[in-house]
């Protein structure tokens, strides 16, 4: 064989054997949260980018989501490194088989690592004149994106405190809510998504806003409907305009993965997550929030690659997430 000929069929070979080898080494990671205008997407977006530098093998891809419904829906068909955010009592209506899950029950969610907190806003144009979530009776108002968690979550509280049918519930995309505020189409809208939250921020520098308190009264009913709320202040200045705190609700969010994930991906993704945390916490304060002992609040069964890095690090597990 000519020399020279040869000397290229053995470079291709060896380029292959490298390109092959590399791709072995990937580990392809989606991540799906939340609306582009959502903190929870950005702090999706956060961790691809916290992946990447920590470990070149891996290849996250972060997918835009309708909400926290969609993303448990998905996981129950979705192969691979699938992670996904949700609150706990949303994958409990899924093992039970409950709205917004009738007629199918799954329980392949599995514990990774900790996200902040889900927080209530109920946010009203100055105009309006409403101080208070009862003057919504009678009132426009959008109960989170359509479709999601949040407008679930946001028509059960304005069940429990009688105001159900007394409040004019518009059903929209939840970006669609900002432009019509501005357009004066609607009185006001809710979200849930830890604060700051880019939608609000950026609604605030050009409108004025009210973000409205819950009484201590109307939380006990809350909670008392949903032990898995919170009390949560939103400190004055939280928002262009916000000069008081306002007395809201949080509830535990979680990153999972399913029972199709691989183990060390599992393990890795965790570890360097709670390593890197300060690090995302250094830009982002929404971080500063979250330990790995709240892993316990994630009403999921731990992964078993998760549960071997916190076994590392010294956090007890309950025995029903095992």
């Amino acid at each position: 064989m000519n020399k020279s000929i040869a000397c290229v069929l053995g470079t291709a070979t060896l380029a292959l054997g490298l390109a092959t080898a590399n791709a072995a080494t990937q580990t392809p990671v989606t991540l799906k949260s939340a609306k582009t205008a959502s903190s929870y997407y950005m702090m999706t977006v956060q961790i691809a980018e916290m992946l990447k530098k920590a470990d070149p093998s891996f290849v996250p891809t972060v997918e835009e989501s309708q909400g926290s419904v969609q993303n448990v829906k998905e996981s129950f068909i979705r192969p691979g490194n699938f992670v996904f955010t949700a609150p706990p009592s949303l994958l409990a209506s899924a093992r039970k088989g409950e709205k917004p899950f009738e007629g199918q029950t799954h329980d392949n969610a599995r514990s990774l690592f900790v996200m902040p907190g889900i927080t209530v806003h109920f946010v009203v144009r100055n105009d309006t004149g409403i101080k208070s979530v009862p003057e919504l009776v009678g009132h426009s108002f959008v109960a989170g994106g359509k479709g999601t968690f949040c407008e679930q979550s946001v028509q059960k509280i304005l069940g429990v405190l009688g105001l159900a049918d007394k409040v004019n519930i518009e059903s929209v995309e939840l970006p669609a809510a900002s432009s019509a505020m501005r357009n004066a189409k609607i009185d006001g809208f809710a979200t849930c998504s830890s604060h700051p939250t880019p939608q609000l921020v950026e609604l605030a520098t050009t409108n004025d806003l009210t973000v409205l308190s819950f009484t201590d009264a109307e939380r006990d009913k809350i909670i008392g409907m949903n032990p898995m709320y919170t009390p949560l202040t939103l400190p004055a200045g939280t928002y262009k305009g916000q000069d008081k705190p306002v007395a809201t609700l949080a509830m535990p969010v979680g990153a999972y993965g399913t029972d199709k994930m691989d183990e060390h991906a599992a393990y890795a993704i965790t570890k360097t997550f709670w390593e890197w945390k300060g690090k995302l916490a250094a830009d982002n304060p929404w971080w500063k929030g979250v330990s790995p002992e709240m892993i316990t609040l994630m009403g999921a069964k731990i992964h078993p690659g998760a549960a071997k890095y916190y076994q590392e690090i010294g956090v007890k597990l309950p025995d029903s997430m095992k």
